[in-house]
């Protein structure tokens, strides 16, 4: 996130986008070394466990994580009434046991970081999420789409909506070596050389939505959404080869909360040209209240979540579709001369396979370890 941003006329943009010659970067002092303000993200669970992760700004162009903030004390605070704690774990993370919220009243958010700083966000009312409706999945020309449905009677009830998602997706490798390198001696399996550098025939890929979906009915007539894409994947998408998995959560938000998070999205979604929205500084309602020049950045909403997933295998999408295999430019060649390569396992080196082509034949190490993509470790939730 950025902490600060500057306005530009939109004339003195395209004159400097039309001017030649060289030029030397510019990079702000705010860009250089940012301020480290707090950054809270997540949200208070009103139908079950609260997660809160805690972390600091850092400079645009770092090559690090995040740093986190850990050591904090956080809690639940109803309005005029009970706190609730929230323990860290793990580091930066902070998570509280599954709790049922009072509908009828408010909430907020405090955080007391180690430096003794106290930082709260504001109190907000309650918003139960309707059931989803129904999420299914459309095979189209261009891909994949996987659609959702949901609705409320309730006319007191927001209409604004948010949708995070988690993929998960076999990744098989299409060739098994049967040699090993043994002192660059290529040796085969059994007898007094078993092969001992054995590669996993099944991983399991993962990937959280980065992408921001929402959603709002004001202007409808009934409070419900049909049939929205909330994840696309073209026909050659790898994730279908074998099994696919994708759990959808939905949340409804304060009118508040969603008019943040659409913010969000166009500062980091529709930003590439100079036709684009212009950056602009988030207004969150966390504040810190021992020192108010001290900002932090983060929309802290009081909801719960209703989640679905869903299973899509590789014999049920159409036969013309052509599905990469995540491996599709392993070819394997012979191996001239296996001083070249580090013949220990975990390194970059070059795999051997078998004999063949006048000597050995070999692939690099990301055709045949899927663990490059993955977890060998199978979900709990995998059929």
């Amino acid at each position: 996130m950025r902490a600060s941003f500057l306005s530009i006329p939109f004339a003195v943009l395209l004159g400097l986008v039309l001017l030649g010659g060289c030029t030397d970067p510019y990079l702000p002092e705010a860009i250089q070394n940012p301020p480290s303000y707090l950054v809270v993200d997540g949200f208070v669970n009103s139908k079950g466990a609260t997660a809160v992760r805690l972390s600091r700004t850092y400079a645009i162009g770092a090559k690090t994580a995040p740093p986190v903030e850990t050591k904090a004390t956080v809690f639940v605070e109803e309005e005029g009434g009970a706190r609730y704690p929230l323990a860290e774990s793990p580091a930066g993370t902070y998570t509280s046991p599954i709790r049922t919220l009072n509908p009828a009243r408010k909430y907020r958010l405090r955080i007391n970081t180690a430096d003794g700083q106290q930082y709260a966000s504001g109190f907000e009312a309650v918003n139960t999420t309707p059931r989803i409706d129904d999420f299914s999945w459309r095979a189209t020309p261009e891909g994949l789409k996987l659609l959702i449905s949901t609705h409320n009677n309730d006319p007191a009830a927001t209409r604004f909506y948010r949708w995070d998602y988690e993929e998960t997706w076999e990744s098989i490798p299409v060739l098994i070596p049967s040699l090993e390198y043994r002192n660059l001696d290529p040796m085969p399996p059994g007898g007094l050389f078993p092969i001992t550098t054995r590669f996993p025939l099944i991983c399991w890929g993962n990937e959280k939505s980065t992408d921001i979906k929402l959603v709002n009915t004001t202007r409808l007539s009934q409070n419900a959404v049909r049939d929205y894409v909330v994840r696309e994947l073209p026909t050659t998408s790898s994730r279908l080869r074998h099994l696919y998995s994708i759990l959808v959560t939905q949340s409804a938000q304060s009118e508040a909360e969603y008019r943040y998070w659409e913010l969000l999205k166009k500062n980091t979604e529709n930003i590439g040209t100079l036709f684009d929205p212009q950056p602009v500084q988030l207004a969150g309602n966390v504040r810190c209240l021992t020192d108010e020049k001290d900002l932090a950045l983060g929309f802290v909403g009081v909801h719960s979540v209703e989640q679905q997933r869903l299973f899509i295998r590789y014999l049920d999408l159409p036969n013309d579709w052509r599905i990469s295999s995540g491996y599709d430019n392993c070819v394997p060649d012979t191996i001239r001369d296996p001083r070249l390569y580090i013949a220990y396992f975990g390194g970059p080196y070059n795999v051997p396979l078998a004999y063949g082509g006048g000597g050995v034949l070999g692939v690099d190490r990301r055709c045949v370890d899927c663990r490059l993509y993955g977890s060998t470790v199978k979900p709990s939730f995998w059929p």
